[in-house]
């Protein structure tokens, strides 16, 4: 069986490769980069400008206490460079083992898709398809504010020449908190001007502590419009700020290929089932295509049910508690199961990081992270869970995974725990394993 997937992201890189080690033959277009906007845009440049975020804080920190005595200038452009390089080389590591899966991997652009004659045209040349995946991604929302083609958005973080004296960022998501965290570290100014509320994914508790501890440099603008955007700076309802530009409004799915020949949602998504069905027969799509949870791993999961489902396995996405994160001085991760059902047995119970390896000289400032728990009291269920930590993503993971597996509190009555260890999260379940 032929199976062409269109997009070498998170979703169709793995998606090409799932369906290869099944045994059927698969060609994968993409038109850039394998990787998609995750690795050369996105998650891994975030990484690496964090990083050295961190280590910029803590030189601070270190020379407060007069433990060091000199805090190090920032070459911007070094830095970008360096990112870079690290992205280019793990772009070939997946290239090479995407090739190695059994997937012909062909650098186009797929131009016309016709769904009838099951065929797809590149270049002028058709390739006949079985069944056809479409995982084309994402790109940045650019809102319909006069001058925005002045401003920067994420795939443009790498190209300043300097760190940015100042920089506005407009936004109120993950995306302008995690470059907040960033500028903010390396020296900028930084303004967060929100359209509405600012990180209205976090709880009101949760989002005081990142403000306060972690984002206490950055000024934060609430409910402010933007009216427009200048080379040197923006105008909103307080007047005209001075700075960069940097827009980080969420993002729209490249969806319009798939126009007249699959159903599309109000907001540019592809309409799937849980197997990555599209309204069109023989035609699969995941990724930030289909829009929901817009993360690597959601993304990789579909796209393994699209591959299998393609390949005739059934199988079904499965979205319940899924670990969202955003890297900050510590990261922070959370997941709640957005329950609209009012349930009296419910409690929360909440505690400060521990002392321990990334948070050991933040003591004395009580900045050592902060982790919340919610759970049904009688059944013992979990049900909300956020965690700021230097371990925050890693062990949110495998609590995410336990939670699918169904375990309880109680469950963590003989839970051992790795020591030193920063993170609380197991603290909190023997408590309420004992309290219930």
């Amino acid at each position: 069986m032929k199976i062409l997937v269109v997009g070498g992201g998170p979703a169709g890189r793995i998606a090409a490769i799932e369906a290869a080690q099944i045994g059927e033959e698969v060609t994968l277009f993409e038109k850039e980069y394998l990787g998609g906007k995750c690795l050369n845009h996105g998650c891994m440049v975030t990484s690496g400008l964090n990083d050295v975020a961190r280590f910029i804080k803590d030189s601070q920190k270190f020379n407060e206490m007069n433990i060091t005595t000199k805090i190090d200038d920032i070459n911007f452009q070094n830095l970008s460079k360096g990112i870079k390089n690290i992205i280019a080389k793990i772009r070939r590591v997946e290239e090479a083992e995407t090739k190695d899966a059994g997937v012909e991997i062909l650098n186009n652009t797929v131009e016309i898709i016709n769904q009838k004659n099951k065929e797809v045209i590149v270049n002028d040349e058709t390739y006949q398809f079985d069944k056809l995946i479409m995982a084309t991604g994402s790109r940045g929302y650019i809102p319909p504010i006069k001058g925005s083609e002045n401003a920067k958005t994420y795939t443009d973080v790498l190209e300043f020449k300097d760190v940015p004296e100042k920089l506005i960022i407009v936004g109120s998501g993950v995306i302008a908190a995690e470059y907040a965290g960033v500028f903010s570290a390396l020296g900028s100014k930084v303004h967060v001007l929100c359209r509405n509320s600012f990180l209205r994914v976090l709880e009101e508790d949760v989002k005081k502590y990142v403000i306060k501890k972690l984002l206490d440099e950055v000024e934060i603008h609430e409910n402010l419009k933007v009216n427009e955007i200048k080379q040197n700076g923006l105008t909103s309802d307080k007047g005209f700020m001075h700075g960069d530009v940097l827009l980080a409004t969420g993002m729209t799915p490249n969806s319009e290929i798939l126009n007249g020949i699959v159903d599309i949602g109000n907001n540019g998504e592809v309409l799937v089932n849980q197997r990555m069905e599209t309204s069109a027969r023989d035609i699969y799509a995941a990724g930030d295509l289909v829009g929901g949870v817009g993360t690597t791993p959601v993304a990789r999961m579909e796209g393994v049910v699209a591959a299998r489902n393609a390949c005739g396995i059934i199988t079904e996405a499965d979205y319940r508690f899924i670990p969202n994160s955003m890297s900050l001085y510590y990261d922070i991760t959370f997941f709640n199961q957005n329950s609209t059902v009012v349930d009296t047995n419910i409690i929360e119970g909440s505690i400060p990081g521990f002392a321990g390896p990334g948070a050991f000289w933040r003591v004395l400032d009580r900045n050592t992270g902060f982790t919340k728990v919610k759970v049904n009291q009688e059944s013992g269920e979990i049900r909300d869970v956020t965690s700021i930590s230097p371990s925050a993503r890693t062990s949110m993971a495998y609590i995410s995974k336990m939670m699918r597996d169904d375990y309880k509190t109680y469950d963590f009555d003989d839970f051992m725990e790795t020591h030193p260890s920063t993170d609380p999260l197991y603290k909190l379940m023997r408590f309420f394993a004992r309290y219930g």
